[in-house]
């Protein structure tokens, strides 16, 4: 287990400036914790460069971006991107007998999870044959970066890739059960996690989201000898939040992805202890498209308004203020999140030595409750506190890793509520 290492002070402003290149490595897809480092350094005149991952045809081969895709992209981004595929993961590729993992899944029905057995060679040989497509690819972009990077400069390379959920039709609704089933539709995460089918998720979690860092590093020794190189990726091991008026560590529960995400922190301290300044940037818990999944991820979200109002933030905090019903106070929306947050049913299991844990019925159920609860508490369903929050928590990773990429302290960072308040009411 990585050791607990919280940045607590706000970082000095980074001296990147135009002439410096930011690579993006994983594709930008509407706003999420990437789009924060990538409006730091073009407001510092930085050259933003990014990569894709690709898009499937209908029969399933892996293709650059077409000239509208590419179009789209780069105006997402504001940027050159790579247009070169780099899709992680091998879900999609053929074992030894031509067979996919995915194909291997058809058929399967949601509640046949559990008598599923899955052939550990042929999905080696997929994993094989994934990684080296990866790597082969991204041979090939790393090679077209150094021709556009300048004489001089700096480079930071951001590793954004993360998740790995197969992409067979049977997994959507097996994970919903999982992380948002009540009564008769919960499922047990460890008994699905001991499963073949939680192992599959297992080894693409640890492909997708670590791995590929460790292949990042790798491929890009060559620019190392060529210009001073940081290496920022995001991570999550839970987050310190105010809770009873004290900072405390918790995290959402269940968070499969956490071996994986625990497995990055390790890439980066072996890099780390090679003289490579590769950092994981450990994030709160935000709502996002991507996170839609994960219901009641946002409960540990509300308590940064009260650190906001503790570092005398004033803009967030009156535009959540705006969105609340008629009657309801930010203190109500606190007080129920604090409440949640302190309950013993969601403290009996919080433990930084044994994360991640497990969910069990009764936690899973109160944890949904409270989630509709708080959101509840909103005027209407479109626009609501905890997004207004979220965008608040990008703008702030964006600048606390941009800042402190100037000059890289250590291989794994918590990025908790104090200093993300602080540095948005700096």
């Amino acid at each position: 287990m990585t050791r607990y290492h919280a940045m607590r002070e706000v970082p000095a402003a980074a001296g990147f400036k135009e002439g410096d290149v930011l690579f993006l490595c994983g594709e930008l897809f509407g706003r999420g914790y990437a789009n924060g480092i990538v409006d730091e350094a073009r407001a510092k005149g930085m050259t933003i460069i990014g990569s894709t991952v690709g898009r499937r045809d209908t029969d399933g081969t892996l293709r650059p971006l077409n000239a509208e895709e590419l179009a789209s992209a780069e105006a997402i981004l504001g940027g050159t991107i790579i247009n070169i595929p780099l899709e992680a993961g091998f879900d999609m590729e053929p074992g030894k007998d031509g067979v996919t993992p995915v194909d291997r899944l058809k058929g399967v029905k949601p509640d046949e999870w559990s008598k599923v057995t899955l052939d550990q060679d042929e999905l080696n040989c997929a994993k094989e044959r994934g990684t080296e497509r990866f790597r082969s690819n991204l041979a090939a972009v790393i090679a077209q970066l150094e021709t556009m990077l300048p004489a001089k400069g700096n480079l930071v390379i951001v590793h954004t890739m993360a998740g790995g959920i197969p992409r067979a039709r049977v997994f959507m609704p097996i994970l919903n059960k999982l992380f948002k089933g009540q009564g008769d539709r919960f499922l047990s995460s460890e008994a699905f996690w001991n499963s073949d089918m939680g192992q599959f998720c297992n080894m693409s979690f640890n492909e997708v989201t670590a791995d590929t860092f460790s292949y990042l590093i790798q491929a890009t020794a060559g620019l190392r000898e060529r210009c001073p190189v940081r290496y920022a990726a995001y991570g999550y091991h839970g987050t310190e939040v105010l809770i009873n008026g004290s900072y405390t560590w918790q995290s959402y529960t269940p968070y499969l992805q956490g071996w994986a995400k625990i497995r990055l922190e390790n890439i980066a301290t072996a890099a780390w202890e090679q003289g490579i300044k590769a950092t994981v940037y450990n994030c709160p818990e935000i709502q996002t498209n991507s996170s839609a999944l994960f219901l009641g991820v946002e409960n540990s979200l509300y308590p940064l308004l009260a650190s906001l109002q503790q570092a005398g933030e004033k803009t967030v905090v009156a535009e959540c203020q705006g969105l609340l019903k008629a009657g309801v106070t930010l203190n109500d929306l606190l007080s129920c999140a604090n409440t949640y947050l302190s309950s013993e049913l969601v403290t009996s299991t919080r433990d930084y030595d044994t994360w991640p844990q497990h969910n069990s019925p009764a936690q899973q159920e109160y944890m949904l409750n409270s989630s509709a609860q708080l959101i509840g508490m909103n005027e209407e369903g479109k626009e609501i506190i905890c997004a207004v929050l979220s965008r608040g928590v990008f703008r702030g990773v964006g600048k606390l890793m941009f800042e402190s990429s100037w000059d890289p302290q250590a291989p794994v960072f918590w990025l908790n509520h104090d200093v993300i308040a602080k540095r948005l009411a700096s």
